[in-house]
């Protein structure tokens, strides 16, 4: 009957332990996520006559298509054309994922911009391997060596991206790109959960101050632009 007891017992105690871990965890990622989205209000704009003069417009990637790019891409591009259009901006950084032969954000992005927007060629540098916002920040930082910039982002990401852009040393600020199309509720619900996710880890990588998968020689986006391309 002892051993009975003890071994009751002890798996009792691990459940507790378990559902106090749990909730310790999701006590953490509230305040995580209330911390990231209120410390970074004063850096976010909604509208572009208000965002303030930065060299770089910084445009991380999403998907793109063979012969064009996602409803996410062309908002964004549209956000960052008009800010150099109106003078906020001066060189384009676009980041992304071209981590395979087979696909390349970077290159369709750019591409894009030149046929449909004609934005001159040598104002847009690449980043290769921009596979997260926080590799993209961190290597703007170290590979381009971007003082200040505009990021320009959905509505959903703009407080991550301006807590990682900042805790990196970037002088950035967030401009929200308009939505060209509206995006389904469906769409956008699953935005905002995976968002609260990725705020917990894009804390943590700051705070454990993780290396981006590469870096390289340096290309300052204050030089020329065709040294990113390939």
């Amino acid at each position: 009957m002892t051993r009975v007891f003890s071994f009751g017992a002890l798996i009792k105690m691990v459940l507790r332990i378990v559902l106090i871990l749990l909730a310790a965890c999701g006590v953490f990622s509230v305040v995580v996520n209330i911390y990231m989205i209120q410390s970074t209000k004063n850096l976010i704009y909604s509208q572009a006559a208000d965002v303030p003069e930065k060299f770089t417009v910084i445009i991380p990637g999403a998907k793109v298509y063979q012969n064009t790019v996602s409803h996410v891409v062309r908002d964004r591009l549209e956000a960052a054309i008009n800010l150099v259009h109106s003078g906020k901006c001066e060189r384009y950084l676009v980041s992304g994922d071209h981590g395979r032969k087979d696909y390349d954000e970077v290159n369709g992005i750019k591409n894009f911009m030149c046929k449909y927007y004609s934005v001159e060629e040598d104002d847009i540098f690449l980043d290769h391997a921009g596979f997260s916002t926080y590799e993209t920040m961190y290597r703007a930082r170290d590979v381009f060596c971007v003082e200040d910039a505009v990021v320009v982002t959905q509505k959903c990401f703009a407080p991550r991206t301006a807590y990682i852009a900042n805790k990196l040393g970037l002088d950035a600020v967030v401009y929200e790109a308009p939505e060209i199309n509206r995006y389904a509720s469906r769409t956008k619900t699953s935005w905002a959960l995976r968002e609260y996710l990725a705020r917990v880890k894009a804390f943590l990588d700051v705070a454990f101050k993780a290396k981006p998968k590469f870096l390289g020689d340096k290309i300052p986006v204050t030089g020329e632009a065709s040294l990113s391309w390939d």
